[in-house]
């Protein structure tokens, strides 16, 4: 086949897909109104907010032990609040009795992130409903734009993640030449998410479900829940994916409420996630929201943790990997000292040049008969494919690249045995 031109990715794409799952986290203001939905036209005031026992610190201690790898507060959400004292509004915690005003989540969301080796994202809401000048003056609000932005990028030492949301900001045009200029002068290593000059892309649901195929390369991004047009490139870009989902099923509201909790997803509904984006070569962002005293709510702690203990046991301990292969040309070969189970294999790409691999088998080596059966195709491979099959005693396999443009090169390969979810201690349990 020949080969195209390629796009590649940056080192810190790369980097950002090594990270695979990240816990997202919405609070604010509208943790402290019961029902509150997005542009609501209830009026909240700053004198609500109020988290005595905010620890931050548990967010982050929690998402570490699941396994994971960032964490996006929302630094401002579309009500306009801010989770630290902008010069640039009043309707912010320093208007609150929380620390007598002398609060800052972003800084303890951040200082926390630091500490326990948790890569920091902020998301900024591009629409901002406290701003009464945002359909009436469209170069004071990129000025507000930009004056906050510059704060949250200036004062917090380096953040890796700006996550913007288009919600609120289909009819809207922003002078986005102006604002990232400047985000990229301050912080020239961030990654945006999704609008502007983006460096990684939604999926384009709220259901933590990526499609087949899911390739790397798109021309063009969802822009928001409430619309179906794309916001078009102008040319293809490396824009690796990301699922956001909630840890509960509430179609309403991201934040926290009192009347969701029998809602929180199953460790069973949680590994689906994992499978359905992980495995198929995006990153996952799982969405917590703070209780009203600042602290992950225990039972959505207790599945977290529990999803992270599940995720470890599947694939944490591999009977074989890369290393015990035979590669010859497009195909690599795996021979069992023993005959064993296997129910998983995981196929990971090196994406440093490109994405080569358009499609894949799979094929087993039957334990009796020694015949290669073929038990699964794939389409591409990308960051990472979680291939998942009815257990099987198998003597050996084979994993074969059918159609490509360049050469194929697999980063890693490995083989393993989770046994029937059933049986596990961890999918169970009944909480």
């Amino acid at each position: 086949m020949q080969t195209e031109q390629r796009i590649v990715p940056t080192t810190k794409q790369l980097a950002y897909q090594d990270w695979e799952f990240g816990l997202f986290l919405h609070f604010g203001l509208r943790t402290y109104y019961e029902g509150y939905a997005d542009f609501d036209e209830r009026p909240m005031t700053p004198s609500a907010f109020n988290p005595a026992g905010l620890d931050c610190e548990q967010w982050i201690r929690t998402a570490k032990e699941a396994g994971m790898r960032y964490a996006v507060l929302t630094a401002k959400h579309h009500d306009g609040f801010s989770n630290w004292p902008s010069k640039y509004s009043d309707f912010t915690v320093e208007a609150s009795p929380w620390k007598e005003g002398k609060g800052d989540v972003v800084r303890e969301h951040v200082d926390a992130c630091r500490k326990y080796g948790i890569k920091p994202g902020l998301y900024y809401s591009p629409y901002d409903g406290s701003a009464d000048f945002y359909t009436q003056d469209a170069k004071a609000y990129d000025d507000y734009f930009v004056n906050q932005i510059t704060e949250l990028l200036t004062e917090y030492g380096e953040i890796d993640i700006l996550w913007f949301d288009g919600c609120g900001s289909e009819d809207h045009t922003y002078d986005w030449n102006r604002i990232i200029g400047e985000i990229r002068r301050l912080q020239p290593g961030i990654l945006i998410f999704n609008m502007g000059d983006p460096d990684f892309r939604w999926i384009g649901n709220e259901d933590g479900v990526a499609p087949i195929p899911c390739w790397n390369e798109t021309d063009a991004t969802d822009f928001s829940i409430f619309t179906e047009e794309k916001e078009r490139l102008g040319s293809r870009l490396w824009l690796p994916a990301e699922c956001d989902v909630q840890m509960r099923n509430n179609r309403i509201s991201w934040f926290y409420s009192d009347e969701d909790e029998h809602m929180v997803k199953s460790v069973d509904e949680l590994m689906g996630l994992y499978y359905l984006s992980v495995g198929r070569g995006s990153n996952l962002l799982l969405n917590i929201g703070p209780d009203r005293e600042g602290l992950l709510p225990g039972k959505d702690a207790e599945h977290l943790a529990r999803f992270g203990e599940e995720i470890r046991r599947r694939f944490g301990h591999p009977i074989a990997t890369l290393a015990e292969c035979e590669q010859n040309g497009l195909e690599w070969r795996y021979v069992a000292k023993e005959p064993h189970l296997l129910d998983h294999l995981v196929i990971q790409e090196d994406l440093t040049g490109g994405e080569r691999v358009i499609a894949f088998r799979v094929s087993v080596i039957t334990a009796k008969s020694r015949k290669a059966v073929t038990v699964y195709e794939g389409r591409n491979i990308g960051h990472k494919a979680i291939v998942r099959i009815p257990a099987i005693n198998v003597a050996g396999v084979v994993v074969e690249v059918t159609e490509w443009n360049g050469d194929p090169v697999i980063r890693e390969l490995s083989f393993h045995y989770s046994g029937d979810a059933a049986t596990s201690p961890i999918l169970g349990y009944k909480g």
